[in-house]
Formats: C-alpha cells, sequence, structure tokens
C-alpha cells in the first residue's frame, strides 16, 4: 500500500495505482486547468464547544483562562503508582448525558469517556450556531488516542478473561476513532455526512481545523463542524511517562527553570461556515477564520527541530493565506508545552518570524492552565483565541516564574485586558507536525 498525498488523513492506494510522484505540491492551476480565478469564499465561526478541567461550556472556561487559573489533580482514571508523575488535568463528566441526545440509552451507555466529551462540546457549538440539520454537513475532527479507552479494556479482558466475548464487540467498534464522529452525527441528527479524522500529533486539533477552512474555501461544503477531542489513557500516561517528558513540578511554558508537561483532556468543536451562507440567515459571527498554514519537518520523531525551522515556515504560510504580516498579530497563543526543547524551538521559531516586532508582541501558553489536551490542543486554544477577540482580554501563565532568556517577546503573566484584532494560533506535535491558525475579530 502506498501513502496518497495526504497520509495524515487515512488515505491509501492499493500498490501500483494512484496518482504519479512528484517532488513538488500541484498547483491550483495544475489541478483546474480550465478554471477562472474567483475570490475564496471568506470563513467564520458562528458557534464553539468547549470541555476541559475548567469546566464545561464557554464561561466556565473563559473565566478559568481569563485569570489563569490552573487544575492539576492526582490521576483518579487509572493506576500510576509505577509512575515518576501523578498528576494530570482531569474532566469532571456529568453523571448524565447531553440535553437533547438522539442516541438510545444503550447507545449513551456505550459510549467511552472521549466520545462524551465530544459530544458535549459538539452540541454546545451546533446550538451555540443555530444551525438546522441537514444533509451531508462535513465533520472534520482531530485526535491522537481516539477510543484508546475503550481498547485498553478490551485488551484487559483478552488476557484475564480470554474466553469472555462479552462488551467486546463494542469495543472494538468505539475503539476506532470515527465512530465518535458517528456519534456526533446521530446526537444532531445528520445524514450522509462525509467524516474525516486527521490524526497528526499534538497538531491533529489545529489541522482539522485547517482543513475545514480549505473545504469551504474550495467550495467542498457551506458549513463544517471541526475541532478536536482526546480523553485520559493509562498508556499513552505511561508512554510520556516513560519518555520523562512530564513535569516532576508544574507546567511552567517559557519558564527558565521549566521541567516537562502536564497532560489533560477535553474536546472543543468549531462551527464553520462561509461568510455569504452566514449572512443569509442572520447569524451571529464570533471571529473570522483567515489563515492557516501547515509544515513538516523530519528532524526526529520526538524533539523538534532546534532552529524551528518548519514552526516558522507555517506561521509564515498563515500570514500568507492570510495576506497580513507577522506586525499585525496582536497576540500569539502558543504551543508553549512546558518541555526544555519545544518552549525553546517554539521561541526561537517565533523570534525569528517576528523580527524587531517579536519585543513587544504578547505571548502565551494555555497549556499551564489545562495540560497538554494532545490531539485537542489546537482546537481549545483556537476557543481560547475566540475568547480573546470576543471579550478583549490575554490569558496569562501564572505560574511563570523566571522568564528564559531566549524568548525575545514578553510572555502574559498576570490577567490584563487588551486591544485584539488578530490572534495566532501555534500547534506543533511529534513527528515535526506544525499547523497555525490565524483568527480575527468580527467588526
Amino acid at each position: 500500500m502506498l501513502p496518497c498525498g495526504n497520509a495524515r488523513l487515512g488515505c491509501f492506494w492499493p500498490a501500483g495505482f494512484g496518482p504519479a510522484r512528484s517532488t513538488a505540491a500541484p498547483t491550483e492551476a495544475m489541478l483546474f486547468p480550465h478554471s477562472r480565478p474567483v475570490p475564496a469564499p471568506r470563513v467564520v465561526v458562528t458557534g464553539s464547544g468547549i470541555i476541559s478541567s475548567l469546566g464545561s461550556g464557554w464561561e466556565q472556561n473563559a473565566r478559568g483562562f481569563q485569570t489563569g487559573r490552573s487544575n492539576f489533580q492526582p490521576v483518579r482514571l487509572f493506576d500510576v503508582a509505577r509512575q515518576r508523575v501523578k498528576v494530570a488535568a482531569q474532566v469532571d463528566l456529568p453523571s448524565t448525558s447531553p440535553n437533547n441526545n438522539r442516541l438510545s440509552e444503550r447507545q449513551s451507555e456505550r459510549l467511552d469517556r472521549a466520545g462524551r466529551m465530544l459530544l458535549l462540546a459538539a452540541q454546545e457549538a451546533w446550538h451555540k450556531a443555530g444551525w438546522q440539520a441537514g444533509p451531508g454537513i462535513p465533520i472534520i475532527l482531530g485526535t491522537t488516542g481516539g477510543g484508546m479507552t475503550a481498547g485498553e479494556a478490551y485488551f484487559r479482558q483478552a488476557m484475564d478473561n480470554p474466553n469472555r466475548h462479552r462488551n467486546q464487540p463494542t469495543r472494538a467498534i468505539h475503539y476506532q476513532s470515527h465512530t465518535q464522529a458517528r456519534m456526533v452525527a446521530e446526537t444532531i441528527g445528520l445524514e450522509g455526512s462525509p467524516i474525516c479524522i486527521v490524526s497528526n500529533a499534538c497538531a491533529s486539533g489545529g489541522d482539522a481545523i485547517g482543513h475545514a477552512w480549505e473545504w469551504i474555501r474550495r467550495g467542498r461544503a457551506e458549513r463544517v463542524l471541526t475541532g478536536g477531542y482526546d480523553a485520559h489513557s493509562q498508556l499513552i500516561f505511561a508512554g510520556f511517562d516513560s519518555l520523562q517528558l512530564l513535569s516532576t513540578t508544574t507546567c511552567r511554558p517559557f519558564d527558565a527553570g521549566r521541567d516537562g508537561l502536564l497532560l489533560g483532556e477535553g474536546a472543543a468543536i468549531l462551527a464553520l461556515e462561509s461568510l455569504e451562507y452566514a449572512r443569509r440567515r442572520g447569524a451571529n459571527i464570533l471571529a473570522e477564520l483567515v489563515g492557516y498554514g501547515s509544515a513538516l519537518d523530519r528532524h526526529h520523531l520526538t524533539q523538534p527541530q532546534p532552529n524551528g525551522d518548519a514552526a516558522l515556515a507555517a506561521m509564515e504560510r498563515a500570514c500568507q493565506s492570510a495576506r497580513i504580516t507577522p506586525a499585525e498579530i496582536d497576540y500569539i497563543n502558543a504551543h508553549g508545552t512546558g518541555t526544555v526543547l519545544n518552549d525553546s524551538s517554539e521561541a526561537i521559531a517565533i523570534g525569528r518570524w517576528a523580527g524587531s516586532r517579536a519585543a513587544e508582541l504578547p505571548v502565551s501558553s494555555c497549556k499551564g492552565s489545562i495540560g497538554h489536551l494532545l490531539g485537542a490542543a489546537g482546537a481549545a486554544e483556537a476557543v481560547v483565541c475566540l475568547m480573546v477577540l470576543q471579550e478583549q482580554w490575554l490569558p496569562p501563565e501564572t505560574a511563570l516564574e523566571k522568564l528564559d532568556p531566549v524568548c525575545s517577546f514578553p510572555v502574559v503573566s498576570k490577567p490584563q485586558a487588551a486591544r485584539v484584532r488578530h490572534v495566532l494560533s501555534n500547534s506543533f506535535g511529534f513527528g515535526g507536525a506544525n499547523a497555525c491558525l490565524i483568527f480575527r475579530r468580527w467588526e
């Protein structure tokens, strides 16, 4: 099997078939040789939904991010006695299913932790957008673990009781990440919706939103439900701990004494639609998504390229697609994991990208508040950007003690109001995946 041009979307060609190989990406003129250039549709956000360790919904999360509140607790979802680190940011899920749930009682009971969080965020975004169900509304989601907890339950039962098969078929189905997206479609009442799952490490949520933006700009859809989700699992937690990437103190992005990240979980969803469609129905617009850039480096499986070459390329491409310069960006929501290598690489990339503008460009990371949400990180941080644009404040990193000298920019360390028109959101992941989004305040 040979991967197609966009292998991260899980598309494959049988050996001997598929497109010819080329070292250059096809241009629009190559793909559509007889088409006339027409302005691409503008893309706006009309709904958002979020659930994190700070709470469920816009209000609880906005107040937490605005004040820089963090919520790390001892892990209670699985045994961490053998791990170096024993804390994480965890979501308090409601005991009942979301309101207006079209799923049967049995279907609701079969939902795993990740699926429940995804449904809560998706329903909030759907209702805030005021959308009515229709045929073929695409669902594009980013995730790394997906239904990993269902896979873990399957494995444990197979090892402990190999002759017991009860619940195993359901776990096998819910382990597949497209199942959670299908549950969203069924809950909302969508028919024939295309489903696309992006698994591109910690850039998954950002890439999913960027891919949805491209669908609308290319005329493939008028509206798309998009975002990211991930839940804690023992396998992923133990994996990060074994790599010694988890902090034994606390998560302090861009701090000179930082010693690692802390994991979180959650889900965040955006309702994207063309400006024309939004105006036609008189929608309330939260912000405009004006730019998206992605780039890949092949430096290392888990370590970023030290000089941030691909991160720089992603930021530059986002600006090019938005047709703005770094001087017009008023705030950067950084990837900022709190690891030594990631933060220094990103800081160098921001300095190279912003130039002299860096000295007065406010930057902060939300991972000191809610931890690293992996595949959901880019989506959750996109919602934070919407909050910044709507409410005109900057989210602080209250755990910051001493700024790393590699940072040529100020890091927001205290709650503060600000005048913000353009924000840049960075999402960088293992394997050199880099995604950047630019949002504009709707005026």
